[in-house]
């Protein structure tokens, strides 16, 4: 079996998108998971293709198990890290949000991996982003 998942996307705007994922774990867990893939977001009103985030807001609730995020690249760089049994909003926006810092293949996509994972656990996390393009 496989981790029950599932992804939404609540907003793919020119500026903006929002996406809604959740997990209710058969032990398995998640690794290094595509969860935002900046080119299957919305172009802008010139035809660019989205080719990065930056992440304003975090909401996370997690019920057993861990999740680590990622800025995708040759070597991914870690951004976040929840707890186990957590439940929290990080506004990141007064300063800009996260902006992905990694170098070398630098994808713009977001990744994730859960930790301590067992059967019946679960997360819920929505991102809020900024969309870039260049």
């Amino acid at each position: 079996m496989a981790d029950a998942v599932t992804t939404q996307t609540l907003v793919n705007n020119q500026t903006t998108a929002v996406m809604l994922f959740t997990n209710v774990s058969d032990g398995t867990g998640e690794s290094l998971v595509t969860k935002v893939n900046v080119a299957n977001l919305a172009a802008n009103a010139l035809g660019q293709a989205c080719t990065g985030v930056s992440v304003k807001k975090i909401h996370i609730a997690t019920d057993g198990m861990g999740v680590r995020l990622f800025w995708g690249a040759t070597s991914n760089v870690i951004f976040f890290i929840s707890s186990q049994n957590s439940q929290y909003t990080f506004d990141l926006s007064s300063f800009g949000g996260l902006v992905n810092n990694s170098t070398t293949g630098k994808t713009g996509n977001i990744l994730l991996t859960t930790f301590d994972h067992s059967l019946g656990d679960t997360y819920t996390l929505i991102l809020e982003m900024e969309k870039y393009y260049n």
